[in-house]
C-alpha cells in the first residue's frame, strides 16, 4: 500500500469511527433505529467523504426514454449518443424496433433518434469532421441448440473459371454428391473468378486457384434426418455447361448445432449537429462485434467481427476513406478475435493489447503485439500475465499519451469460462524491447472493468463482475483511481449499480464520468432467474469537484493546427499546472480505443494561457477534443472544445 492510499484510508476510518462514537454516546437506541442503510447514506453524503472519495448518483430518465444502451459516444456538442439498436432483445429485432437516444447531461434533455438498422453490436470511432463513424450490426440473432429446427451451416462456393465471377441468388439449391441431401442458400453470393497461377521462373501456366464465396445454407425441411456428419462436395442446381463444371460447393458438417449471430455491411456517419444518421458506402464484409481504429493517414481500419453467415471474418480487414466515403480491402489478411483492442502508436503502427470481447478460436490472434498495417508484419510482445484470461479485459492508454504506456485490466477465460483475472499489466511502448509487467492488483478477478481517463491524469477503474455476465450475483461494486505517476490504486466511493456485459463509461466535458448498460445473464445468486438489462445511467463525480473552487477557461480559438498555438483566458492562470487535450470516448463491450489524454505545453502571462499542440499526427489525430486546464490542487476546469484539423 502506498503512503497516499494509507493516509486516505486512515482518514476515512478515523472520521467514520468518530461519527459512530459520537452518535452512540448521544443516543445508542437511536443509532440502532437509524439503520445500516440510512447511516451509509449519511456517511457518503458528508462533504468530507465526498472530498476524499467522490459521489455516485443515478440519473432519472423518464420511462419512455429508457432503453437497453449497448454503445455510447460523447459528441462534439457535449451531448451523449446512446445506441441500443435492438438492445439484445429478440422481440425488438423481430419487430424492427431499433433505438437511439441523445442525452444532454447539462440540460437534462433526452431525444429519440430514428435508427435505420439494427446497430446492436456495431463498431464506431470518432472522425476528423466531428461525426461518429458507425459500421456493422446485427442481421440475425443467435439460435441456441434446441431452437434450431433446420440443419444448416457454412457452404464454401468454388469458382474455377478464370474469366468471370458468378452470382448465385438467394434460394440457390446445393445437393451433396455423396449424401444426396439438398440445402438452400438464404442470401445471394458473388463468387470471384479464379486466379491463374504461373511458374515464377518459366512463366508456364500451372493451375487456377478457385475464387471462393461463403454462404449460409439450410435444409429444405426440419428434422435431424437432414443433418450431415462429414464433408461433401455439392452440385449447384440450375447451372449448365461451363458454369456447372466450374462451380461447386464444399461444406463440412451441416447440423442442428447452435447458430451464431450474423452481421451486416451497413455503415453510417452520425452527424452531431443535425442529430441524424447519414448512410455511407457499406463495408466489403458484414461485421458483428468489429473494432474501428483511426490509422496514420486518417483512414479508418475495420477489423474482425462475425460475418453475414455467423462465421468469424477470416482476417479480411478493410479501411474507410472519410473523403470518398468508400471502403477498400487491405491487401493481406490478419485475424483477431472480435472487438480487439487496437491503438495507433506514435510511429504509425498499431498496438494490439490482447484485449477482446469474445468470439474467435482460442489459439488464433490472441497474442499481443505491434502490427505494421502496411507490411502486415506482427511483432509479439512478451510478459503478459494471465495470458489465457484476456477476454473481456479492458485496455487504456495511460495519461499523458506521450509516455505511450498502456494498462490492461482484468479479463476472463475464453467463452463462458468461470476464470477471471485480478491482474493489471503495463507495457511501455517506448522501451527498446517492450514487455508487459504487472501493475497493482485488483481485489477480485474482474471481467468487464470500465476505465476512463480523467483530466488530472488519474484513471477511474470501476465495476465489472467476477464471473461471466455477472453469473452467481458476482457484480463488483467497487471503484478505484489509478495514478500512473506512482503506479498505485486508491479506493474511492462504491458505485450504486452493478455493471458487467454490455456496459461502458465515458468522461463528460464537466469532468464527471457517465456509466451505462449491464446485461446480467441471471438475476439471482442461484442462477435460476433470467437477468434484466440495466437501463439506469449513473454519474460519478470525482473528488476533485468537491474542492472549494475550480479554474475556469474561456475565449481562445476553436481550431488549433498541429504545431500551432492558441491563447485562452483564465482568472486562475497563475495557478495552472497542467493542460490536457482529451479525445472524446466511443465505448462498447469494454472497448474504447478513442480515448487518449495529450499533454500540451503552455505559457502564462497575466490571465492568459497559451497552449501549443504537438506536431505528431499519430499522437494528435485530426478531430475534436476537450481542452482542460488543472490548477495546483489538481482540480480541472470545464472543457473547451477544440478542433485539430
Amino acid at each position: 500500500m502506498n503512503d497516499r492510499a494509507g493516509r486516505r484510508r486512515a482518514r476515512r476510518l478515523a472520521i467514520g469511527t468518530a461519527v459512530v462514537l459520537a452518535l452512540a454516546g448521544m443516543n445508542g437506541p437511536w443509532l440502532y433505529r437509524f439503520g445500516t442503510e440510512k447511516y451509509h447514506q449519511y456517511q457518503i453524503n458528508r462533504p468530507e467523504y465526498k472530498a476524499e472519495n467522490g459521489k455516485w448518483e443515478i440519473v432519472d430518465f423518464p420511462e419512455k426514454y429508457r432503453q437497453n444502451t449497448i454503445h455510447a459516444a460523447l459528441l462534439r456538442t457535449g451531448k451523449v449518443l446512446l445506441v441500443a439498436g435492438s438492445g439484445n432483445n429478440q422481440d425488438n429485432f423481430d419487430a424492427k424496433k431499433f433505438d437511439t437516444r441523445i442525452w444532454d447531461p447539462v440540460k437534462g434533455t433526452i431525444k429519440k433518434v430514428p435508427t435505420p438498422k439494427d446497430l446492436f453490436c456495431t463498431g464506431h470511432t470518432q472522425l476528423a469532421n466531428g461525426n461518429l463513424l458507425i459500421a456493422g450490426g446485427t442481421k440475425r440473432y443467435e439460435k441456441l441448440k434446441g431452437d434450431v429446427t433446420k440443419a444448416g451451416g457454412l457452404m464454401i462456393v468454388h469458382n474455377e473459371n478464370p474469366d468471370q465471377p458468378i452470382t448465385l441468388p438467394a434460394g440457390t439449391k446445393f445437393t451433396g454428391k455423396e449424401n444426396g441431401k439438398t440445402f438452400v442458400s438464404r442470401d445471394p453470393v458473388v463468387v470471384e473468378r479464379a486466379t491463374k497461377v504461373f511458374d515464377k521462373k518459366t512463366g508456364k501456366f500451372l493451375r487456377n486457384t478457385p475464387g471462393l464465396g461463403r454462404i449460409y445454407v439450410e435444409a429444405q425441411k426440419s428434422g435431424a434426418k437432414y443433418e450431415t456428419g462429414t464433408q461433401d462436395n455439392y452440385r449447384i442446381q440450375g447451372l449448365t455447361g461451363t458454369e456447372a463444371r466450374n462451380t461447386y460447393g464444399i461444406a463440412q458438417k451441416l447440423a442442428l448445432d447452435k447458430k451464431d449471430f450474423q452481421g451486416i455491411r451497413d455503415a453510417f456517419e452520425f452527424d452531431p449537429v443535425a442529430e441524424k444518421y447519414i448512410k455511407v458506402d457499406p463495408m466489403k464484409e458484414a461485421r458483428w462485434y468489429p473494432t474501428l481504429t483511426t490509422l496514420s493517414d486518417g483512414k479508418i481500419l475495420s477489423v474482425s467481427g462475425l460475418d453475414d453467415i455467423g462465421q468469424l471474418v477470416p482476417g479480411k480487414n478493410e479501411v474507410f476513406d472519410p473523403k470518398t466515403k468508400k471502403w477498400t480491402y487491405l491487401p493481406k489478411v490478419r485475424q483477431f478475435p472480435t472487438y480487439p483492442a487496437l491503438f495507433l502508436l506514435q510511429n504509425g503502427k498499431v498496438f494490439y493489447s490482447g484485449s477482446n470481447a469474445g468470439y474467435g478460436p482460442d489459439n488464433v490472434g490472441r497474442v499481443p503485439g505491434i502490427w505494421d498495417v502496411d507490411t502486415n508484419k506482427f511483432t509479439k510482445i512478451p510478459g503478459l500475465s494471465d495470458a489465457g484470461e484476456m477476454e473481456t479485459s479492458g485496455t487504456v492508454l495511460l495519461p499523458p499519451a506521450q509516455d505511450e504506456k498502456f494498462m490492461v485490466i482484468g479479463g476472463g477465460g475464453v467463452g463462458e469460462s468461470k476464470l477471471s483475472s485480478n491482474r493489471t499489466r503495463i507495457v511501455d511502448m517506448k522501451a527498446d524491447s517492450p514487455k508487459f509487467v504487472d501493475g497493482p492488483t485488483l481485489e477480485k478477478g474482474t471481467r468487464y472493468p470500465q476505465a476512463s481517463i480523467l483530466p488530472d491524469d488519474s484513471v477511474l477503474v470501476s465495476g465489472g463482475s467476477e464471473d461471466y455476465r455477472g453469473r452467481g450475483d458476482s457484480n463488483i461494486l467497487q471503484a478505484r483511481l489509478y495514478h500512473p505517476d506512482t503506479n498505485t490504486f486508491d479506493s474511492v466511493a462504491d458505485p450504486l449499480v452493478g455493471r458487467n456485459y454490455h456496459s461502458g463509461s465515458l468522461l463528460l466535458p464537466d469532468g464527471r464520468v457517465m456509466f451505462f448498460g449491464s446485461d446480467s445473464l441471471y438475476g439471482d445468486k442461484a442462477n435460476t432467474k433470467p437477468g434484466v438489462f440495466e437501463q439506469r445511467i449513473e454519474i460519478y463525480t470525482p473528488p476533485y469537484l468537491y474542492r472549494d473552487s475550480r479554474p475556469s477557461l474561456s475565449g481562445g480559438p476553436q481550431t488549433i493546427a498541429r504545431g500551432g498555438s492558441g491563447t485562452f483566458t483564465s482568472p486562475q492562470a497563475s495557478v495552472i499546472k497542467k493542460v490536457r487535450l482529451i479525445r472524446p470516448s466511443a465505448s462498447t463491450h469494454v472497448t474504447d480505443v478513442d480515448q487518449r489524454s495529450i499533454e500540451l505545453k503552455y505559457t502564462v502571462s497575466g490571465d492568459k494561457v497559451k497552449v501549443t499542440v504537438p506536431e505528431n499526427k499519430n499522437l494528435v489525430q485530426s478531430g475534436w477534443y476537450m481542452l482542460f486546464v488543472d490548477d495546483d490542487q489538481g482540480t480541472p476546469s470545464k472543457a473547451q472544445w477544440v478542433r485539430v484539423p
